[in-house]
This record gives structure tokens, sequence and C-alpha cells, in this order.
């Protein structure tokens, strides 16, 4: 980017306005929407990440429970019990 935070392909949209091509306002506008998409999923990747930050606290107590559970048992945990943490 540039010092006015123009990518080289805004300018060259520019460049091809300024010579009257109509290719110029069709990349401009593919930037823009291209831009306004890497927006949304950073934003959705910010909840994502946000969600998964809140919910690492509470999956780890599970878990914890889940492995003292099987931890404590007597004998080989057979397949079928594996189900029951599923639920």
């Amino acid at each position: 980017m540039d010092k006015h935070g123009s990518g080289s392909t805004m300018q060259a949209a520019a460049a091809l306005k300024s010579h009257n091509l109509g290719l110029g306002a069709e990349l401009e506008s593919t930037v823009e929407i291209w831009t306004s998409q890497v927006k949304h999923v950073l934003q959705a990747c910010a909840h994502i990440s946000n969600h998964l930050d809140f919910s690492k606290k509470p999956h780890a107590q599970e878990d914890a429970r889940i492995g003292a559970e099987i931890r404590g048992r007597t004998g080989p945990l057979p397949v079928s019990a594996l189900n029951d943490y599923f639920k």
C-alpha cells in the first residue's frame, strides 16, 4: 500500500480509469467487494475465536471430569461406555 492506503490493484484501477477504460471501474468495484468480504470473514473469525475462548474453560472442566471417571474404573473401558459421554 502507498501512503494513501491504496494497494497496487487500486492504483491500477485508477490508472485504467484515467485512460477512460471501463475495466478500471470494474477492477475498483471488485477490490471494494473483495475488501468488504474479507472484513466479514475477519469478523466471523473473531466471533468464533471469542466463542472458543469463552467455552474453553467449561469444556476443560468436563474433560477433566470424564478423565477422572474413566481413570477410576477397574478394568478396561468397554467401547459402548464411550457413547455415554457424547450425549
